[in-house]
């Protein structure tokens, strides 16, 4: 079993900035990659971004790709088993629980065994 344990999340005004990091921990060897969803009220959870285990590896999906020029990037710190999330110039759409999710294997971006409890960010105009 992996644990994950999200963190970070908060009330933001428009245009301000957040850092979300997911701490694994527990059978964690053997991780394939790690990810970040999000979930908007009245909507489907949708994939956000993910990193593999090793960290030298990104994907992002095509609603924010266009903004990783502005900072919004997953990272990691392997010695901490920590992935972030960081956000910039966020936006009232941006408003959603945040999930950070880990695969066992190799999988879809979509598909994660293990998921944490969520974090919720909030942004307002």
């Amino acid at each position: 079993q992996v644990q994950l344990v999200e963190s970070g999340g908060g009330l933001v005004q428009a245009g301000g900035s957040l850092r979300l990091s997911c701490t694994a921990s527990g059978r964690t060897s053997g991780t394939y990659r790690m990810g970040w969803f999000r979930q908007a009220p009245g909507k489907e959870r949708e994939f956000v971004a993910a990193i593999s285990w090793s960290g030298r590896s990104t994907y992002y999906a095509d609603s924010v790709k266009g903004r990783f020029a502005i900072g919004f990037a997953i990272s990691k710190d392997n010695a901490k088993n920590t992935v972030y999330l960081q956000m910039n110039s966020l936006k009232p759409e941006d408003t959603a629980v945040y999930y950070c999710a880990s695969q066992k294997r190799p999988a879809a971006l979509s598909e994660y065994d293990y998921w944490g409890q969520g974090t919720q960010v909030t942004v307002s105009s």
